[in-house]
């Protein structure tokens, strides 16, 4: 293996990515949680996602696709910043 090789650095976009979509999720169900105030029953749940889906005008349905699309879209954005700084960081050497 040369030095140039060696010397690289290595490129943590996914993790960074996956940690900060992780993060994300784990937010949302605490979310769902604070929400269904703690319990764990249906009702509470369905209470909760309906609430949180009410902001965009839906319902539960709706609700879901906003907790879940949330940390979805934040990891893939940490991802392309990521990126991004990493190949400007290499155009600049």
């Amino acid at each position: 293996m040369s030095q140039d090789k060696k010397k690289e650095e290595k490129d943590f976009s996914g993790e960074i990515g996956l940690g900060t979509g992780v993060a994300g999720a784990v937010g949302s169900g605490a979310t769902v949680a604070a929400l269904a105030g703690g319990s764990a029953s249906a009702s509470a749940i369905t209470y909760a996602l309906a609430a949180v889906g009410s902001v965009v005008g839906g319902g539960m349905a709706a609700g879901l696709g906003v907790l879940i699309g949330g940390p979805v879209a934040l990891g893939a954005a940490a991802y392309g910043v990521t990126k991004a700084v990493k190949k400007s960081k290499k155009r600049k050497k």
